[in-house]
């Protein structure tokens, strides 16, 4: 028997884990089977004319939990998307924002289109007229479900969804606050394009910041040093290899990619590599380390860490008894099938689950909306006030010492937090207490030997507490 029959969808395995925590939590049936249940899906086809005829495209917008609103979830273009992956997804956006502790609902949009076969006017007609389409059904709106970008769009995409979306509705104040990660220039906010990869690396250093997580998945010291080896050089995977690489010190040993792999034990410069692949769209050719050109069997090569952040069931039945990792951190959504993540389970390999560490988008997504809202960015009124305390500080510091301090040191005591340094700062404290209330979790309850079941009780406690603290619906 394949991997294909044994392994479990996509959906199936979110489903799977969310059963893992209503036994353990003893939710009652009907109250689980609501949970789990995707409240609507929107299903479009729209003609858009291009090259002298017009092409038909095919679109869903999912809200799996309206339990609190807005519902959020990005949108996603690719050839193959279907209506049970955009389901999938807006699940695991409700058990995500919930992890988080972000008053979000789960949702998701996809567009079945390889956005490579279009140009860039032609992607702009196709985009507004999917978001034209969505909102006139009431699925895209700053009050109740905000897209975001997602794996084939990005801020470019979301700034023609929130044009479409004002031109519609010329009177509404807080419009620009209908979808999130739009240009900086166009309202976004600092630090949104790459905060799902910050976010991963916030996650991995909340992992190794505790030293029994890091000894029972047989891992020693720091993460100066250790061996990453990354599927998936997209925004996510770049920005967490190369946060890792130059602020933590990390060695990353081997790079997968849909042409192949580039393996190189002394270390790959991920912004090289990243700047070949952007200039040449693949990754075959590069000067540097060894091309592998079967790029899935590099997720078994021996390392510390195996980042997964490309697509859904990358790590199934077939692979995951090879896998040599010590820590596997899901950066993608999904990469894990249910039955190999129990097949890692038992080989004492340690996972960082993606409902957890891939909330950075959603969380910095959270705070452009907010900025939205009130339209002012963060720090607007504390900057001067802190530079000014920070004069203060300095000159007290100065006149104690009998001495002045060195420049370098004034200027940062001196310097108030720019806007992107207060978004940094609060994802990091995002990504460490949702981690903390995780291991937590796992470390009082005998039934939870593993951080994912661990983050679906922590999320499905704090939804059945709204149900039964407000009555459902």
């Amino acid at each position: 028997m394949d991997s294909v029959k044994r392994d479990s969808s996509f959906l199936d395995g979110v489903n799977r884990s969310v059963d893992l925590a209503v036994e353990i939590l003893h939710i009652e049936e009907g109250l689980a089977e609501h949970i789990k249940a995707c409240n609507a899906t929107y299903q479009v086809r729209f003609p858009v004319r291009m090259r002298g005829t017009y092409r038909t495209f095919t679109g869903w917008r999912s809200v799996h939990s309206e339990h609190r609103l807005p519902v959020k979830g990005g949108i996603r273009y690719a050839p193959n998307v279907d209506q049970e992956e955009v389901e999938a997804l807006a699940a695991l956006m409700t058990y995500k924002c919930a992890i988080a502790d972000i008053p979000f609902g789960g949702a998701k949009g996809g567009l079945r289109i390889d956005p490579k076969e279009f140009s860039e006017p032609e992607l702009e007609l196709i985009t507004r007229r999917f978001a034209s389409e969505l909102a006139k059904a009431g699925f895209i709106s700053p009050s109740r479900n905000v897209p975001a970008p997602d794996l084939g769009t990005g801020p470019r995409e979301m700034a023609w969804i929130a044009q479409e979306y004002t031109n519609l509705n010329p009177y509404d104040l807080h419009a620009n606050a209908c979808v999130t990660g739009k240009p900086v220039t166009q309202r976004g906010i600092p630090g949104r394009l790459e905060a799902t990869g910050r976010g991963v690396q916030y996650g991995i250093q909340e992992f190794f910041r505790y030293d029994e997580d890091r000894r029972a998945a047989g891992l020693d010291g720091g993460l100066e040093g250790k061996r990453l080896v990354v599927q998936g050089l997209g925004n996510v995977g770049y920005h967490a290899a190369r946060f890792l690489m130059h602020e933590d010190g990390i060695k990353v040993t081997a790079v997968i990619e849909r042409d192949g792999a580039i393996v190189d034990e002394r270390g790959i410069d991920v912004d090289d590599l990243h700047h070949y692949k952007e200039e040449h769209g693949c990754v075959r050719g590069y000067p540097s380390g060894h091309f592998e050109a079967h790029g899935a069997r590099v997720l078994e090569a021996d390392c510390d860490i195996l980042l997964p952040a490309a697509l859904e069931s990358q790590i199934t039945t077939r692979n995951a008894p090879g896998i040599r990792a010590r820590l596997v951190a899901e950066a993608a959504n999904g990469p894990t099938t249910y039955e190999a993540d129990q097949i890692l389970k038992q080989r004492g390999i340690a996972v960082l689950p993606d409902a957890y560490l891939n909330s950075g988008g959603v969380a910095v997504s959270y705070l452009e909306w907010i900025k939205n809202l009130s339209h002012i960015h963060f720090g607007a009124m504390e900057r001067r006030l802190e530079e000014i305390r920070g004069h203060e500080l300095v000159r007290l510091v100065e006149a104690a010492v009998g001495r002045d301090l060195p420049e370098s040191l004034t200027r940062k005591i001196m310097t108030g937090a720019d806007e992107i340094d207060r978004v940094r700062s609060g994802l990091q404290d995002t990504m460490s207490v949702a981690y903390a209330r995780i291991r937590e979790r796992r470390l009082v309850t005998d039934e939870i030997d593993d951080l994912r079941t661990a983050a679906y009780v922590v999320a499905l406690e704090k939804i059945v507490r709204f149900y039964r603290e407000t009555g459902g619906y």
